[in-house]
């Protein structure tokens, strides 16, 4: 059998997903494609963005070029971020997916959506890729390297960032934190990459405590799994990924988001949307392209994550067709932005402001497709999102 049928069999009859973000929907499967909740997307705008109706884009910054209304030249190969709040508005963090320089830069926004200023918050890092907020309103940025180091971030430059090298060295792509069960999520960009989870001491200091990675079987894409200590977090000489032989193997993870008992994330070599369930200790599938009819996925290169209030989840395509496809509770996905000629790009950074009114993301290579020089973007949308 092909790896379509073999899929379709695996998650035949399988339980609704059991988090309670999408608790109650009658969703026996990953999602399939069908009518989005805003809408056909109409005609490219002047930034050659692709909406539906009532929403609108703006670019934020370029890379390499002034932000505008400040004096700060925004990073190359903008990738990772995440919005908090700044008294009476919001910051926009990203990170920079550059060798040896990488780090992370911020935009402060005032109450009405105006640039108040931009800085820096990171620096002398190594291919900072995406990262993840924390609940104490600090940016986790994570170097995907062997190797790689977390960093804790402050969004509003009120401290130096810090290493956290006890979160583990690997190939750090995204984080997600569980304030439920005090633990941070993280996904690893191998194509053998584990799913991990850090275990602090003490729930709020991520100086010390401990990594565990998920074990289930290797063909699983449905059921109980468990958690194992990784015996060396330094991950030399034997990689952490390689440690536990329990331990189940992701193809390329990438995204990843947490909200009310559920962890989300992605796998961009096979292009799927996981569902950990966190309470339960269950993992599932909310969606992959080879359980779609054929020629009819409208989600792939499936990459960066984030959600809503509401229930909805916002995934972002490296390559695809440039597209944030948003997947809901009713286990419906269909595109909510595409980006026009701009096909050697990707997007990145998915993030909601506080008040879920704007989405902001980066076309990482821009026009050009190269990741250095002034070719990332960084837009806005703003819109009637549901909340």
């Amino acid at each position: 059998m092909d790896r379509r049928t073999v899929l379709r069999s695996a998650v035949a009859g399988a339980a609704a997903f059991s988090g309670s973000l999408w608790a109650g929907a009658a969703l026996a499967a990953p999602a399939q494609p069908g009518p989005g909740p805003y809408g056909d997307l109409l005609a490219a705008d002047v930034n050659g963005i692709q909406l539906p109706a009532g929403f609108t884009s703006r670019v934020v910054a370029r890379s390499g070029q002034r932000v505008p209304g400040t004096s700060y030249l925004w990073h190359w190969a903008p990738d990772g971020g995440a919005c908090f709040p700044a008294g009476d508005g919001w910051i926009y963090v990203s990170n920079s997916e550059v060798p040896f320089v990488g780090g992370a830069s911020a935009v402060r926004f005032a109450a009405d959506g105006a640039v108040v200023s931009a800085y820096r918050i990171l620096g002398g890092t190594n291919v900072n890729c995406a990262g993840g907020a924390t609940p104490w309103g600090t940016w986790l940025s994570c170097e995907e390297v062997p190797l790689g180091r977390v960093f804790e971030t402050w969004p509003d430059g009120s401290r130096s960032a810090e290493e956290r090298t006890r979160m583990g060295r690997f190939t750090h792509e995204a984080a997600a934190c569980d304030p439920d069960r005090g633990v941070v999520y993280l996904t690893e960009d191998e194509e053998d990459g584990c799913f991990y989870r850090f275990v602090p001491d003490t729930w709020g200091d991520l100086r010390t405590g401990r990594v565990q990675v998920l074990c289930a079987p290797a063909d699983q894409v449905a059921g109980p799994v468990t958690w194992r200590d990784v015996p060396d977090r330094d991950g030399f000489p034997i990689p952490t990924r390689l440690q536990v032989g329990a331990a189940k193997h992701f193809d390329g993870g990438e995204g990843c988001w947490y909200d009310r008992g559920t962890c989300w994330f992605t796998t961009k070599g096979d292009n799927r949307v996981w569902a950990y369930d966190a309470v339960n200790q269950r993992l599932d599938l909310a969606y992959d392209d080879s359980l779609v009819p054929v020629g009819a996925a409208p989600l792939t290169g499936v990459d960066n994550i984030t959600g809503t209030a509401s229930g909805d989840l916002y995934v972002a395509e490296d390559g695809g067709n440039m597209e944030v496809n948003v997947i809901t509770p009713a286990g419906v996905v269909a595109p909510i932005v595409r980006i026009i000629g701009q096909s050697s790009s990707e997007i990145t950074g998915p993030a909601f402001s506080p008040d879920g009114s704007r989405l902001y993301f980066s076309s990482q290579r821009g026009t050009s497709g190269a990741s250095t020089g002034a070719n990332g973007i960084t837009y806005e949308i703003h819109g009637p999102f549901r909340r």
